[in-house]
């Protein structure tokens, strides 16, 4: 694992674009995700994971009850992963972990909560190509087969229809990368993406630390320089307004951008 903490906003973007060139198409191609957050100290629990308690079971009546009092109609077809795509963008504490394609997505979630201005934030930077070279074999053919870095709902419904299905298909921990259904125009402004590990017991962060830490860089970005980066963010319109669309999104851009720096 490498540590990188920038100085300034030009080292910054150099980091948040490193090892992004393809030497083969001649242009510059991420096999990076990334996942921006406030406190540098903060581990990658998932929301299922802060509950506490028999998280294999909270995770199996969690599911059951939001299907059965959500819509019938809120997501297309039956899916289990379309259900758990749809129950974590509303805020439902699932096992899966939000990502973005976009650097800068990262940043604006990293610089985003000014409560936090008091301490460093990170940007995490894994190479998820990588990562699913160490998927079990059924689920590398899938993306072998549809020639795709990362997973569709429908891909992986092929190869796995559930949560249980999926741990089975190997006795050892692995990390699966999911791109969610355009269920809205969040999550699409967003490039999101989720990571979600095999089992609903094995933390990410850990998994990576312990056996494979040449996939992962981390960046740190100081205290003192967050109202920088906010601001070079809010003038490039990398803002609530606009990765939030709504009146929502709206609001708390307009109490972070007037709220005074102190």
């Amino acid at each position: 694992m490498q540590d990188v903490r920038v100085t300034d906003w030009n080292q910054l973007n150099r980091e948040l674009f490193e090892n992004t060139w393809n030497e083969a198409i001649r242009r510059f191609r991420s096999n990076f995700v990334y996942r921006g957050m406030g406190d540098a100290s903060a581990d990658l629990r998932t929301g299922l994971m802060k509950l506490g308690g028999n998280i294999r079971e909270v995770e199996f009546h969690i599911l059951r009850n939001f299907k059965k009092y959500a819509r019938q109609d809120a997501v297309h077809g039956d899916s289990q992963w379309n259900w758990l795509a749809l129950a974590q963008h509303h805020g439902v504490p699932t096992r899966l972990l939000d990502w973005s394609y976009s650097p800068y997505v990262a940043l604006h979630f990293a610089t985003v909560g000014l409560g936090e201005y008091d301490r460093d934030g990170i940007i995490w930077c894994v190479d998820y190509v990588a990562v699913h070279k160490l998927l079990p074999r059924s689920l590398r053919e899938v993306l072998s087969e549809e020639r795709s870095n990362a997973f569709t709902v429908e891909m992986l419904d092929h190869a796995a229809g559930s949560l249980v299905a999926l741990e089975k298909l190997s006795k050892e921990d692995f990390a699966v990368f999911l791109e969610p259904p355009s269920l809205d125009q969040r999550i699409v402004n967003q490039f999101s993406i989720f990571a979600m590990m095999s089992s609903p017991l094995a933390r990410f962060d850990e998994w990576l630390l312990k056996e494979h830490g040449d996939l992962l860089r981390r960046i740190i970005i100081p205290a003192e320089l967050k109202w920088e980066v906010r601001d070079k963010l809010d003038q490039a319109n990398i803002t609530e307004r606009v990765l939030l669309p709504g009146l929502d999104g709206l609001a708390r851009w307009l109490q972070r951008h007037y709220t005074p720096r102190i």
